[in-house]
């Protein structure tokens, strides 16, 4: 039991040694990378000056020294000359700096247990992270390592991997997937959702532009452009600049000549030049499996792409190993030789062989194999970029003063939606995994747009269940979830989240998608609760789908700042539980306030009509 059992942190019933303990980690997450940075500089230099302080000790004083015989002086001497280029060493390296910053963030302490609380919820995979290296409880080592061969897993261990420009810190078998694609050059990290596929891919941008390469490119669906730009600036020291929209050609100009990531889309690729020899660092292909067909216009360029860059890195948490076709497809790009050994008829899919053919080029972990001691519940807030037909539609509904009618825009005119389309893509993508997925709206119509979308599209034939909204009788609401729960295998739910956030049960789903931020916290709070319970045994994803530049950035800012720290207090005692409404901010206020933002943002102040809906 010691062996094998994690701790687990249970926010909902905090007893006071569980307070004491996130306290404790919380000052070590605030301190981040820097401070283990420092840790281990600092025990290097120790061992460094160790042996020369003892051969130094005689030139503490005259008189040791005149007691000092002839080569304990001339050792002596030599140490201190030695002493002090190892610390102008350190001085020129800004060692100084980084103990003094890591002394001022690990004495500062925590604010308060709540503050501690709060972060620990909003960055719990940090929390574990770091309990996990302290206690040492790791995930199995060959689970971690994809079970790959001796000899490459050996090689990947030897990898240096340089942190200096990255500003998070790596689970093991994360750390493990940067050195993998660095030693092996071109590469599918295949791992399964949730698993940090993107981290790990940042880690090795930040390794080669410490090692002096300038330039990046990152492809990958519209639908992510934006969370990729985002994290690598909060999660890096990188420049980025985005090749998207009407001014890509003048952004890809600016790239070529300054450097950094270029993060594109894959139909905008297609129009920039291919680069020479050695000139891109490393090509990244989010959602790669977007490729897997070599006669599409997008997958030719990417070949090109990947042809011309001395490193490539391929993204997909669908399990390629599945289809061998497909799969052939993609590692033909990287290395045919390997490609060519991968016959449907000579190699069974999933077998040791096979596993053991695509080695050098691919690697894989699952949640339950390498998970051991996460907590059950990651959070994600998807960032998408409205499309024109998206735009348009708001804009009706901010010059209408429309509140209700904003919120929704995103998904009025379906065959073009932004939110609609990465909604899609990861609920295809939890299906391929085998997992059930829950989608909550507040609004009806939102839902009904859904299921018409997934019903058409890639996950036609995935069962869907609901929506399940205020009109359907109580009891006919446990038995739709019970309907969901019964499947085997993949599954949908779509629910009204005011309807299904509170009384049901929903522990057969382990990916949840918040349709838009609502007014009420405490309603999503409740929602994402149905899910994450007791008899949850797979951790819980949630994704919140956002929209930049709009109502729903403002919610989530007003939000953030006026009712987070008083909303953690609340949530833990059972009178707020019943009564969430006495926690919220006004509805009405809070309406009105972005209405009128929005219409002075978009130049449509004159009319000034209120919010309504």
């Amino acid at each position: 039991m010691h062996e094998t059992v994690a701790v687990h942190i249970d926010v909902d019933r905090p007893e006071p040694s569980t307070t004491t303990l996130v306290m404790a980690l919380h000052v070590l997450v605030e301190a981040g990378p820097d401070a283990r940075r420092a840790v281990d500089r600092a025990a290097a230099l120790l061992e460094r000056l160790g042996l020369l302080l003892v051969d130094a000790r005689p030139a503490a004083g005259r008189f040791r020294m005149l007691l000092a015989g002839q080569e304990k002086k001339a050792r002596a001497l030599a140490a201190v000359a030695e002493i002090r280029s190892v610390v102008d060493e350190a001085e020129q390296t800004g060692l100084p700096e980084l103990l003094a910053q890591a002394s001022v963030d690990l004495l500062r302490g925590s604010s308060s247990d709540i503050a501690a609380w709060v972060d620990f919820e909003l960055r719990s995979a940090e929390y574990y992270s770091l309990l996990a290296g302290i206690s040492g409880r790791l995930p199995d080592a060959a689970a971690a390592e994809g079970f790959l061969p001796e000899e490459i897993a050996e090689r990947v261990r030897t990898q240096q991997l340089d942190d200096s420009h990255r500003r998070v810190s790596l689970r093991g078998y994360q750390a493990f997937g940067a050195r993998f694609v660095l030693a092996q050059r071109k590469v599918i990290l295949g791992d399964e959702m949730g698993l940090g596929k993107t981290i790990q891919a940042i880690a090795v941008l930040a390794h080669l532009a410490a090692e002096g390469q300038s330039h990046f490119m990152v492809v990958c669906p519209a639908s992510v452009l934006v969370n990729w730009t985002r994290e690598i600036e909060a999660r890096s020291a990188l420049r980025v600049v985005v090749l998207h929209g009407p001014d890509r050609h003048y952004a890809f100009a600016e790239w070529k000549g300054r450097g950094g990531v270029g993060v594109t889309t894959f139909d905008a690729l297609r129009g920039f030049p291919a680069p020479g020899g050695g000139e891109v660092g490393l090509l990244v292909v989010d959602e790669a499996h977007s490729v897997k067909n070599p006669k599409t216009k997008r997958s030719q360029s990417v070949a090109l792409w990947t042809q011309r860059c001395e490193r490539s890195l391929f993204m997909t948490g669908t399990p390629m190993e599945n289809r061998v076709v497909e799969f052939r497809s993609l590692v033909l790009m990287l290395d045919g030789g390997i490609a060519d050994s991968l016959g449907e008829r000579d190699t069974l899919a999933g077998s040791v062989a096979f596993r053991k053919a695509v080695a050098p080029v691919y690697l894989r972990r699952n949640q339950e194999d390498v998970l051991t001691e996460l907590p059950s519940l990651q959070q994600n807030d998807e960032w998408e970029e409205l499309s024109t037909s998206d735009e348009e539609a708001y804009r009706e509904a901010v010059r209408a003063g429309n509140f209700m009618a904003m919120r929704r825009a995103a998904y009025m005119r379906p065959e073009k939606s932004a939110k609609l389309d990465r909604l899609r893509e990861i609920v295809q993508e939890a299906g391929e995994n085998g997992q059930k997925a829950v989608v909550f709206s507040n609004f009806k119509d939102v839902l009904g747009v859904v299921r018409t979308a997934l019903a058409a599209g890639p996950t036609t034939g995935t069962p869907m269940f609901g929506p399940l909204t205020g009109g359907v009788p109580a009891g006919r609401r446990q038995q739709i979830v019970d309907d969901f729960a019964g499947v085997l295998g993949p599954a949908v739910l779509l629910a009204q989240i005011q309807a299904a956030g509170v009384g049901l049960n929903m522990q057969a789903a382990s990916v949840v998608i918040i349709c838009e931020p609502q007014i009420k916290p405490t309603m999503e709070h409740q929602a994402v609760a149905r899910a994450h319970r007791m008899g949850q045994v797979r951790p819980v994803h949630v994704h919140r789908l956002l929209a930049t530049g709009g109502v729903d950035e403002r919610m989530v800012k007003m939000l953030e700042e006026k009712t987070r720290l008083f909303d953690a207090y609340a949530r833990r005692s059972a009178v707020a539980e019943a009564t969430p409404d006495a926690v919220d901010v006004s509805d009405t206020e809070l309406a009105r306030r972005i209405v009128e933002e929005e219409q002075a943002r978009l130049g449509m102040t004159d009319g000034r009509p209120t919010a309504s809906g």
